[in-house]
């Protein structure tokens, strides 16, 4: 009996570790959500130009004040 429980333990942890597995390669693969105003990243290109990247952060800035803009109660 003690056996059985043991092979079974055993088998639970490693259903649970492909299981967690699993789920750090989709997380680890998965693409970044796109910002309005802002192109994606190449796939396998090459690395950005630090100042494209921050013109990219600066565009997608802008355009989230220009959405967020209120109208004055005055």
């Amino acid at each position: 009996m003690r056996g059985l429980g043991l092979i079974g333990l055993v088998l639970v942890l490693a259903i649970v570790g492909l299981v967690a597995k699993k789920q750090l390669n989709g997380v680890a693969s998965s693409a970044r959500p796109a910002v309005p105003g802002v192109e994606a990243p190449a796939v396998g290109g090459a690395a950005a130009n630090p100042q494209q990247v921050q013109q990219q952060v600066k565009e997608a800035l802008d355009a989230a004040v220009k959405t967020r803009q209120m109208p004055d109660d005055n």
